[in-house]
């Protein structure tokens, strides 16, 4: 099952449109069985789970018409249900209750591009509407207790393997210029691309989810937090990613902040994130990347007890002449790794571009990496760090790293180009532009103390019945 709940508008921007809440449900099924096995008469299902806030009405989809039968169209019942509800926004806000069943899949609205991309990433033109889409809320939950949401993918991956998108595929959850958004105690599998996409957003907490897609299907990243920011003071810039599982086709945690000359024009950053205890299976990508898209800049990011399973790097920083912006302050700890092809990777070459309009001479700034406390085992290259020549990478700090060769590894086990910075505790042996300062500096990477205000967000625990006729 799935609960969905939306509270009080947010204040927003002048320059932004005011529209309580828009609401795409199609082509996703939920729970093991469909409408059509309810029992008739009145049926009472109770469900609990963490919330940041608690509302006081509850409603089903289908006391609005909404019929799961993966034929009938639903986008007027939850246009309906989701204008009824709004009602009790001042009264606590309510929430939406989506029983088991399969829903449509032939209403897509297409959207203008992000304006940090300046075009979709399939396609030159727009985007398709995610699955759940909300712009300019506040006080949102999707959550569910552990009901799945399945995107059905393959028919989206088949025509982008073929070439036949005009516009990008579309997300299974993305909110847009919204605040106080809860994602919690849902599985996502076989998105058509990105699953999680919060961006322009503050105040996030992603909780306790399971994403599983085909280990091969195209850009389906589990979390792509990006530009979460709403304020010129970044004063309420706060993500929190814990207690996940992903298995993916891409990045398990992607960040990203705009593209190129479209992202530095929106200069918006990407900042204070958290994401710990998360397990990642990619075996062609990371367990966390940050950029290739970081032109709007990334900074302050904390990832602790990060465990990695058959996946082609821990963590991959991906930027090249062109993104300008930044990726700096950074702060890794407690990896646990099990079969990669690279434990670090930075690359300054990852060329993709959205167009012919950005500025060869916009260079980004890559500081303040901070590497500690990681074991790893069978794995073909320990480093792979590529800085852009005469703008090197710095102040990069790796300690307490200890990694395990698989029978078949490469020769020379780090690589280093343009990168400046230390290392203490790391085996095997860094390159030297990593000097080893020694055993006694092994705990120099620094790992902030204060926590962020994201931390502080306490979880309250909320019950709710719906009944239904």
């Amino acid at each position: 099952m799935l609960h969905f709940e939306a509270r009080k508008e947010a204040q927003l921007p002048k320059k932004v449109a005011r529209i309580a809440i828009v609401l795409v449900l199609v082509a996703f099924v939920l729970g093991p069985r469909g409408a059509e096995g309810r029992k008739k008469g009145k049926v009472v299902e109770s469900f609990a789970y963490t919330a940041i806030s608690c509302g006081g009405h509850s409603a089903s989809i289908t006391d609005f018409g909404g019929v799961g039968d993966g034929k009938t169209s639903n986008t007027k019942a939850f246009k309906d249900a989701v204008d009824n509800l709004s009602k009790y926004a001042s009264k606590g806000g309510a929430q939406l209750y989506v029983p088991a069943g399969k829903w449509d899949m032939k209403e897509w609205p297409v959207l203008k591009p992000l304006p940090s991309y300046g075009r979709g990433r399939d396609a030159a033109g727009g985007r398709f509407t995610s699955l759940i889409f909300g712009t300019n809320l506040t006080d949102v939950i999707v959550t569910g207790a552990n009901g799945t949401i399945d995107g059905q993918g393959s028919f989206w991956w088949q025509k982008f393997h073929n070439g036949k998108l005009k516009y990008t595929r579309p997300y299974l959850i993305e909110f847009m210029y919204s605040d106080n958004i809860q994602i919690s105690n849902v599985t996502l599998v076989n998105s058509p691309s990105w699953n999680v996409h919060p961006v322009y957003s503050s105040n996030i907490l992603i909780q306790g989810i399971t994403i599983i897609a085909p280990v091969k299907s195209p850009n389906t990243d589990g979390i792509n937090p990006g530009m979460n920011t709403r304020t010129q003071s970044y004063s309420c810039t706060n993500v929190r990613i814990e207690d996940c599982y992903i298995v993916s086709g891409d990045d398990c945690i992607a960040v990203k902040s705009g593209w190129d000359e479209y992202g530095i024009s929106f200069g918006m950053p990407t900042k204070h994130l958290v994401i710990r205890r998360l397990t990642c299976i990619s075996p062609y990508s990371a367990a966390i990347a940050l950029g290739s898209e970081m032109s709007g800049g990334i900074q302050d990011v904390r990832a602790e007890d990060i465990t990695a399973i058959h996946t082609e790097s821990a963590v991959r920083i991906k930027t090249a002449r062109g993104r300008g912006g930044f990726v700096k302050d950074i702060y890794v700890k407690r990896m646990s790794l099990h079969t990669m092809k690279w434990v670090f990777w930075m690359t300054g070459n990852y060329k993709q571009h959205p167009d012919n309009h950005y500025d060869p001479n916009a260079l980004p700034v890559i500081q303040g990496i901070n590497y500690r406390d990681i074991v790893a085992d069978n794995v073909s290259m320990a480093a792979r760090l590529e800085g852009i020549e005469g703008d090197p990478f710095t102040q990069i700090c790796i300690s307490n790293v200890t990694i395990g060769m698989a029978a078949k590894e490469k020769k020379v086990p780090w690589t280093c180009t343009d990168v400046e910075g230390i290392t203490s505790g790391v085996s095997p042996p860094p390159c030297d532009l990593l000097p080893d300062q020694g055993s006694e500096k092994i705990t120099a990477c620094d790992f902030p103390a204060e926590p962020l205000p994201i931390d502080k967000v306490v979880l309250r625990r909320c019950s709710y019945r719906v009944k239904h006729m």
